[in-house]
């Protein structure tokens, strides 16, 4: 078995390695887990919920050591922290919903009172997971938990870019014995991906479109449902008549959070003439005051760069937004420190669609403005992207921006501020607009839904119809 090496961010040394695991090895995990898979199922939702809040008590208990190393491999502290904390809320919450959501009475047929019918639910008995690296515990279980719930068991591939938190993970896992082989964690790299694809009965993907792309391809070709969260190019409209102050702060905690490496962050931002100077002048004054954090708890405001390959497409968008005459108000490129990839918050103005700034994924701290001067056109901007994952609009009140938040061809739209959809994990569904994903909402309690199958039984409570039903058919 070949390892891979991993790349510390914060230094830039290359001082932990994974197996990366071929097919042979996901075809044991794959059966022991499809195995394991039957008893977890049959042995109903009560057993499963028991096993599930049993290792958020493990989590809640030993999680110090994940976070420690999730904080490794993405060079923050906070937000792994987060990261443990939504997983348990995940459980919690999955568990809580779970028996209403998969709740089936029997009931009478309106069209034929003598029958009476219900719908069971069959999990899919393996789905595969494979997360990327910016939020590496969150995105490897914001989908596993309700399949969990729903009675499969999970293969998941974290990205092999920051794989540390596994070891951890394992060890709280392992202490629930009703999990084992129910959640299994595996390392690697684009050929276990492709393993645990062709040998699951659903997957889970969340990346980049061109690599869900791939995934699909290869689902199809293995004829299982593919669930896809792709990338975003999150765009923010601010109309006439919007709060400067309160946009800006909400563009740039958002275009900002985790060092912009966030698929719903805030890509491109399109300000109406009346006060786009202003937005600029408010963007460019608030973003200098950031500073960069060194350490955990040193007052910094964002960390260096995850994916060191991710500053080189950042450098390439800069670099030809600026030759086609698009103007850097704060910030700029890359900078190398010890090892260490830097980006500064940069606000962007003069830019257009010609830039690949505005047209492709950017995953940085980049904040590009355009200028738009009537509402139609604002509109025509806005939609201008392969990419409908969510957005946000601002407006002089809550009516005005929600009117035109209709018009936005994404998921989910924040009004008056970002990242709304967050706070809804459990009580509202969005689903990705274009090529943001397909495969239903991986919000609201009812995402468990997306890992079962639905079994129809009726019963006939009356009398059977006769032989002489078949004289009445042509023959």
């Amino acid at each position: 078995m070949t390892s891979i090496a991993v790349r510390n961010p914060r230094t830039g040394e290359l001082d932990y390695q994974i197996d990366d695991m071929d097919a042979a090895h996901i075809g044991a995990f794959v059966s022991a887990a499809r195995e394991a898979q039957h008893a977890w199922a049959q042995g109903g939702l009560a057993h499963r919920t028991k096993a599930l809040l049993a290792w958020a008590d493990e989590l809640e208990k030993n999680g110090a050591e994940v976070v420690a190393a999730l904080s490794v491999d993405t060079a923050r502290h906070r937000i792994s922290a987060e990261e443990l904390g939504a997983v348990i809320h995940f459980i919690h919450g999955f568990c809580e919903h779970a028996p209403t959501v998969l709740a089936t009475p029997f009931r009478k047929l309106e069209a034929h009172p003598d029958v009476v019918f219900k719908v069971t639910y069959a999990a899919y008995p393996v789905v595969g997971v494979i997360s990327p690296w910016n939020f590496p515990l969150v995105l490897s279980f914001i989908d596993a938990i309700p399949a969990l719930v729903a009675g499969a068991a999970v293969i998941i591939k974290p990205s092999e870019v920051t794989p540390r938190f596994i070891e951890p993970l394992r060890r709280t896992i392992e202490a629930v014995p009703a999990l084992a082989n129910i959640i299994t964690l595996v390392t690697g790299g684009a050929q276990t991906g492709a393993a645990i694809v062709a040998q699951s009965d659903a997957v889970v993907f969340t990346g980049s479109v061109p690599t869900g792309q791939k995934i699909a391809t290869a689902a199809a070709q293995a004829f299982i449902p593919a669930f896809l969260e792709l990338g975003g190019k999150d765009a923010a409209v601010v109309l006439a008549g919007a709060d400067v102050v309160r946009a800006a702060t909400s563009i740039l905690r958002s275009a900002l959070y985790n060092s912009g490496q966030v698929c719903y962050a805030i890509e491109r931002v399109y300000a109406h003439d009346s006060l786009h100077d202003a937005l600029v002048e408010e963007l460019r004054t608030q973003a200098a005051a950031l500073k960069r954090s060194n350490a955990a708890g040193d007052g910094g405001h964002y960390g260096p760069m995850i994916f060191e390959r991710q500053a080189a497409i950042i450098d390439a968008q800069l670099d030809d937004a600026v030759s086609k005459g698009a103007s850097i108000v704060l910030g700029g490129k890359s900078e190398r420190i010890n090892g260490a990839v830097w980006i500064d918050p940069t606000v962007v103005t003069n830019v257009d669609h010609t830039m690949t700034l505005m047209t492709e994924e950017t995953f940085g701290p980049i904040v590009p403005v355009m200028r738009f001067n009537d509402d139609a056109e604002a509109e025509r901007l806005m939609n201008d992207s392969m990419f409908g994952l969510s957005g946000a609009v601002f407006g002089p009140d809550t009516h005005t921006a929600g009117d035109f938040a209709t018009k936005m061809e994404a998921g989910g739209v924040s009004i008056n501020d970002t990242e709304l959809p967050r706070v809804m994990m459990f009580d509202g569904e969005k689903t990705a607009f274009k090529k943001s994903g397909m495969g239903g909402s991986r919000y609201g309690a009812t995402s468990i839904m997306r890992y079962v199958r639905k079994r129809a039984l009726l019963a006939n409570e009356g009398a059977v119809a006769s032989l002489e039903k078949l004289a009445e058919s042509e023959i």
